[in-house]
């Protein structure tokens, strides 16, 4: 087989990647764009060329050889944006997952690496290909090389051989660097000839073939403008034609057989492709199959229970309530084991929830129940009519606030982490997928002991380790009665007007009807709207939109593709309507619908404590902070959610600004501090100081500007990321950061300081002592190390946001049971808490809960909170 090498500008893709996608990131911040556009043209490039050997180039350098000859040699360039050199790092990472060789080269571009070692390639009679998305490369065609050149997009390339590059300009490849040279190029700062374009040269080229005999030839030259423009620029593009030539000779210390593919890690790209969110291809790669056994280290005596006693129930006891479903609300409870001095105990359900003595147990809180889950065995047992209370250990929690970025907290790892090896995995009981199911009662039984004995052991050990970070008492005081406060809001779940429902999906399907209709008029034709791949054929070749990308399976249609588009044709605002409303229709309408309990008539979501870094609270089954309230219909969809009682109104309270408000006090920064204590608009106070202006001479933009800094600077906003935000220059945006850290010292001072003391301490707190870990904050690597310094910044404002609300749920939980009152609180939505009030004590609520909530922490500047009420969610706000 006759060998085949394929070179990839490695500086070129990624850079083309990084434009022609939206700035995707992981759940962690880690930008991923350029990385994936990167991954989905490299699994193209093996699918299709299927090459025998390979190399990646990279440029080495900021300075080269070329800048000895002219130092202004690529000056014009603007900084390669922290988002994309932060993507570097991967790039090189996934290579070497694939084990695809990569060089570069001091002094020298990638260029001059690949136009080295096509030269050794075709001196061998071998087949190369060339990809990049810089034409210069096209110098390097010949009858064993060919060059892809990207188009807008990142796997779609115009393809030139000797053929076709003669086809679209009537050159040879020789001839390239002389139209590059006469044109010059703005990306690289090569001044060519002013006032000579590609039109221009190709004339001239067609003429006189070279450079050097367009020089030779001014005389022959018609139009006095030009003659002179050439005859005062000889020098310079003869120097401009050095300068695009790339170098066929350089010092490379690897040979083309050392290029030849090998088998790639499979288990490098499972895990590169998990850590980056890929989900789409890690299907491809991933091997995730659990052992079908685990060992175990030592037997497990323990009772199977015929006949419950008080006896058995003594302080403190472990408990495992085990419910074999991800949804445990109303889900049949499968057993129950519990560990403490006396023994190892397992009860069948029918036992336990008959049993007077359990039932009592369980409900007196004197007596100290350890768990895992705290909220998940309240919730379960209480759809049982059994009370849980006197629970004071969770060992989930526990394990979560000693290191929230630990992937797994299931009962099993905890235990392996700290040398205890006598659990298995759910898994391996239960089986996984369609192949699951409720194992025999002396398996079952033996795995929930084995879970309870694991917590009665570990309890101990975990209380002291979270005694010695200084989070005990956030532990004991807020994470525990919060989960307590969480069980009670998820039994009570929130109301639904089923009808009310059921008519906003049929108003808002007989909209997709009508939209549809009018997208088949504008085309002229009946097609799927919901098929991309006719939808593209209709935009760009029945309709003769311009092409923006193509994908393998053929024109991108995605949304920001159509955005692009939106001013070209009255058709894709609707395309664009009609997707977002199809989204409403079946994620959230029909989505609601399936999940609105039978027997309560009620949506019971459920809260996650034990997920995000930050401490935020987030909901899922279904997800009710995340209903989409910028379009109006889904806007709408809060009236389905009502009081569950006649005469009663829901209340929604939620706090003003709250993450700039602890950015002051954490920062002590006094410009900040004064602005809110004496109650003025923040983006007003920042674009006043900011843009030196007086408070009436502030302006909408103004404001907006200021805004999204304000927004943006803890979270280490670059010049880049805010001018995409507010559509300006880079230069613009990199001017306004200067101006608000200038106008904001104490800010900037707080965000150099908590960088320092991360590296120092290897992890950042909230003020109630919340850790979140940052190993990579010292790194080598460009890309985790600026992460890590993002996150360091914001955590201790986001986290501490965090601990706020959830101070305040626990305090307002006590403060409605203390006064009395019917109220129920129904919903956390980040930085809002939702309840349902008895018309009559509105006005005990509208005093209440703003005190509750603007005294959950002293801060040196005043929390605020904003309500309202009426007779819908959609009515309270």
């Amino acid at each position: 087989m006759k060998n085949k090498l394929v070179l990839i500008d490695g500086n070129s893709i990624a850079y083309r990647a990084f434009f022609a996608l939206p700035l995707l990131s992981t759940n962690k911040g880690i930008y991923t764009n350029a990385v994936y556009g990167f991954t989905t043209m490299l699994l193209k490039v093996l699918e299709e060329e299927k090459p025998t050997h390979m190399l990646v180039a990279f440029d080495a350098g900021k300075t080269t050889f070329r800048h000895k000859n002219y130092q202004e040699y690529k000056g014009g360039r603007q900084k390669t944006p922290s988002e994309l050199s932060e993507q570097f790092p991967f790039i090189r990472e996934l290579l070497d997952a694939f084990n695809i060789p990569r060089y570069e080269l001091d002094q020298y571009e990638a260029d001059d690496i690949i136009g080295t070692l096509s030269k050794k390639a075709e001196e061998e009679d071998w087949e190369v290909k060339v990809f990049s998305g810089d034409k210069d490369l096209l110098q390097l065609v010949s009858d064993h090389v060919t060059v892809a050149v990207t188009k807008k997009g990142i796997t779609d390339v115009d393809t030139y051989n000797i053929e076709a590059l003669h086809e679209k300009y009537g050159l040879s490849p020789d001839q390239i660097i002389d139209m590059k040279a006469l044109m010059g190029d703005k990306s690289d700062n090569i001044p060519g000839v002013p006032g000579v374009g590609e039109k221009t040269a190709l004339k001239l080229l067609h003429e006189f073939g070279t450079v050097d005999k367009v020089l030779e030839s001014i005389d022959q030259i018609s139009g006095k403008k030009m003659k002179e423009r050439l005859e005062e620029n000889r020098d310079q593009a003869l120097m401009s034609k050095e300068l695009v030539t790339i170098l066929r000779e350089t010092p490379v210390e690897i040979s083309i057989s050392d290029l030849q593919l090998s088998e790639y890690n499979k288990q490098k790209i499972s895990d590169l492709f998990k850590e980056l969110e890929f989900k789409s291809l890690l299907g491809k790669f991933s091997d995730d199959s659990l052992e079908e056994q685990e060992m175990l280290d030592e037997e497990m005596n323990y009772e199977i229970v015929e006949e419950i006693t008080p006896e058995m129930f003594v302080s403190p006891t472990a408990l495992v309530v085990e419910v074999n479903d991800e949804n445990y609300h109303n889900a049949p409870i499968q057993g129950i084991g519990f560990v403490n001095e006396k023994g190892r105990f397992y009860l069948s359900t029918e036992k336990a929830l008959t049993s007077d003595y359990f039932k009592q147990w369980a409900k007196d809180p004197g007596q100290e129940k350890l768990t895992f889950d705290a909220k998940r065995a309240i919730v379960s047992l209480g759809w049982h009519e059994v009370d849980l209370e006197g629970v004071n250990f969770d060992l989930l929690i526990a394990s979560y606030l000693l290191n929230p970025a630990e992937s797994s907290h299931d009962v099993a790892d905890i235990a392996n982490r700290r040398g205890y090896a006598n659990v298995q995995h759910d898994e391996v009981v239960y089986g996984k997928g369609a192949k699951r199911k409720i194992p025999e009662e002396d398996v079952l039984s033996e795995h929930l002991i084995r879970k309870a004995d694991a917590l009665f052991r570990l309890y101990e050990q975990v209380s002291e380790e979270l005694k010695e970070n200084s989070q005990y008492e956030l532990f004991s005081e807020l994470e525990m009665p919060l989960s307590v406060v969480l069980g009670k809001m998820e039994r009570q779940g929130v109301e639904v007007d089923v009808n009310r429902l059921e008519n906003m999906g049929k108003e808002v399907d007989e909209k997709l009807q009508r939209l549809g209709k009018e997208i088949h008029e504008l085309a002229g034709v009946e097609f799927n709207v919901n098929s991309p791949k006719q939808l593209g054929e209709i935009l760009f070749e029945k309709l003769q939109l311009p092409v923006v990308k193509k994908t393998k399976t053929g024109y991108s249609t995605s949304a920001d593709v159509l955005e692009k588009l939106a001013d070209k044709h009255e058709i894709i605002p609707k395309i664009l309507d009609y997707r977002q409303l199809g989204k409403l229709y079946s994620t959230y309408i029909e989505g609601l619908l399936k999940v609105v309990n039978k027997e309560s008539n009620k949506i019971h979501t459920r809260f996650n404590q034990a997920i995000t870094q930050t401490g935020r609270l987030s909901s899922t089954d279904p997800n009710l902070q995340n209903i989409p309230i910028r379009l109006e219909e889904g806007r709408k969809i809060r009236q389905a959610f009502i009081p569950a009682q006649d005469d009663w109104v829901i209340f929604a309270a939620d706090y003003s600004q709250i993450e700039l408000r602890v950015l002051a006090h954490i920062a002590k920064d006094e410009k900040l501090i004064d602005a809110f204590n004496e109650g003025m608009d923040i983006h007003t106070k920042t674009a006043m100081d900011v843009f030196g202006a007086k408070e009436e001479e502030v302006t909408a933009d103004m404001r907006r500007h200021a805004k999204a800094v304000n927004f943006g600077i803890v979270y280490g906003i670059s010049d880049y990321g805010l001018s995409q935000s507010l559509g300006i220059t880079r230069k613009e945006a990199a001017a306004f950061i200067e101006r608000y850290l200038e106008s904001f010292p104490g800010v900037k001072a707080y965000m150099d300081d908590i960088i320092q003391q991360a590296k120092r301490d290897g992890f950042v707190t909230t003020l109630l002592n919340r850790r979140r870990y940052l190993p990579e904050i010292n790194s080598r690597n460009f890309n985790l190390r600026s992460f890590a310094e993002r996150t360091a910044m914001n955590t201790p404002i986001q986290g501490t946001a965090a601990d706020i609300i959830k101070l305040a749920m626990v305090e307002m939980a006590k403060r409605l049971e203390s006064e009395g009152l019917e109220t129920k609180m129904l919903l956390q939505v980040h930085d809002e808490l939702i309840f349902e009030v008895p018309k009559c004590e509105v006005d005990v609520l509208k005093k209440i809960v703003p005190e509750v909530m603007e005294s959950a922490l002293s801060l040196d500047v005043p929390l605020r909170v904003d309500y309202s009420y009426g007779s819908t969610w959609y009515d309270a706000k």
